[in-house]
């Protein structure tokens, strides 16, 4: 794969109850309040990130694609429209599978305060949208097996589980592929 692939770039989209603003690093000081809870690991592991590693990971996350070329990073913040609140963030890592095409593996987490909501689904439904607007074929994410909420919103992207296991997470995929 060569390096001079040209990934798409966030741009902001808005649904009935969210805006998605393209990650910055201006994001950081908000967000780090909002993710600074250990219940958010229970699933991915690791611990909250201190404002200056956060600032460090949305500054290398800005940038739209791995230091290689060979990935995409497309990242969001989720914004409740109706008070300007972030309450998560969605994201895509984009590549070239062997195949051909593009494809995305997807990500989502909502602070702990704004769970059960709606706002994973709201907010991974016009990403994926957005995605397959630009040419994203593919859609997979990978979901711990016992993460009911994760798992219903992989089911409302119309991901399927498959029998690929990762680091104790399986494999949803869509069926475009």
């Amino acid at each position: 794969m060569s390096d001079t692939t040209t990934w798409p770039s966030a741009i902001s989209v808005t649904t009935s109850r969210l805006r998605l603003e393209p990650l910055r690093v201006e994001h950081a000081p908000e967000a780090v309040t909002l993710f600074d809870d250990a219940r958010l690991h229970e699933w991915t592991g690791g611990a909250p990130s201190s404002l200056e590693e956060l600032a460090a990971k949305y500054r290398r996350q800005s940038a739209g694609q791995s230091p290689d070329g060979r990935q995409g990073w497309l990242n969001w913040m989720l914004r409740r429209l109706a008070d300007g609140r972030l309450v998560g963030t969605v994201q895509a890592t984009l590549h070239h599978p062997d195949e051909g095409g593009t494809e995305a593996g997807l990500a989502w987490v909502i602070g702990s305060d704004h769970q059960g909501n709606g706002y994973g689904r709201e907010g991974a439904l016009a990403m994926a949208g957005w995605l397959r607007a630009h040419g994203v074929g593919g859609l997979t994410a990978h979901i711990h097996p016992r993460h009911e909420a994760s798992i219903g919103i992989a089911r409302a992207l119309g991901l399927s589980a498959t029998d690929t296991m990762s680091e104790g997470e399986v494999l949803w995929r869509d069926s475009v592929r």
